[in-house]
């Protein structure tokens, strides 16, 4: 196992130095996609700042406090997009196109291919801004963080990350079962949304949607909301590493049974 989690670590870090000299050759090309992402998350900064101009506080948030959640909710997002955002063309580029063909008959797991080719390095943006504004909006929300409360922060984003690939990775896996597109992507696109905003401003069934069926609530609410308010919401924090790894065990099982119906693209 070792040994191919070695191998596997190799080839994605290979990959990974590939991509960034060929995207360094085409530096107009980097440039306008670090200036979209850039005008992408300014645009909803600005739209927090808005909201606040309106209202003095959102269900007893304050505008640091809602800036500190926007804040770690780009940051695995922004890990998931640069590292895992391959699962977006599994629908159109694997299955429609028949390009999982290619994918079976190479030397390595389907799945850690999907996921190679769809690497896009200029999303590591989102981390370092995220970080950013997690670091001037809690300075103004009166967090105080020792060296154990990073590590906590630490696990937390990770786990975070790992719920953004289990649940994109099995709706990816539906584009098998459906021989193409199911819009269930698009659709969970606009309700990860959600997990920037306090976990108590929806009600309580779409609360239940976002802890449990698409489970976006631990990408960036329960878990930015510990952090930034140590008494309130601990256990849904605490949950989060579970909820990923439940939630990426059930991926696989989904993308395993999807891959076994895979009929190719001349069938």
């Amino acid at each position: 196992m070792w040994r191919t989690l070695a191998r596997y670590s190799r080839l994605y870090w290979e990959y990974l130095v590939q991509y960034a000299k060929v995207r360094w050759e085409y530096r107009g090309d980097l440039i306008v996609g670090l200036v979209s992402e850039v005008t992408y998350q300014a645009m909803s900064v600005v739209l927090i700042a808005v909201t606040f101009q309106l209202v003095p506080d959102l269900r007893g948030w304050t505008r640091a406090e809602v800036f500190f959640l926007y804040g770690y909710f780009l940051v695995p997002g922004a890990l998931f997009g640069a590292l895992a955002g391959g699962l977006w063309d599994v629908a159109d580029k694997y299955v429609i196109k028949g390009e999982m063909d290619r994918v079976l008959i190479r030397p390595a797991h389907p799945l850690f291919q999907v996921i190679l080719e769809g690497v896009e390095l200029e999303s590591l943006l989102g981390v370092a801004t995220g970080i950013a504004i997690m670091a001037w909006a809690g300075e103004r929300a009166g967090v105080v963080w020792d060296w154990a409360d990073w590590l906590v922060a630490v696990g937390l984003i990770l786990s975070s990350a790992a719920v953004y690939l289990g649940i994109y990775m099995a709706l990816a896996a539906t584009a098998f079962f459906a021989d193409g597109r199911t819009g269930l992507m698009a659709l969970a696109w606009n309700l990860n949304q959600y997990g920037q905003y306090p976990p108590n401003i929806f009600s309580r069934s779409l609360r239940w949607l976002l802890s449990t069926a698409l489970p976006f609530l631990f990408v960036g609410a329960y878990p930015g909301a510990y952090l930034v308010r140590r008494g309130e919401w601990g256990l849904f924090a605490w949950l989060t590493p579970v909820v990923a790894a439940a939630t990426v065990a059930f991926a696989l099982w989904v993308w395993r049974r999807g891959l076994r119906r895979y009929t190719g693209a001349g069938s």
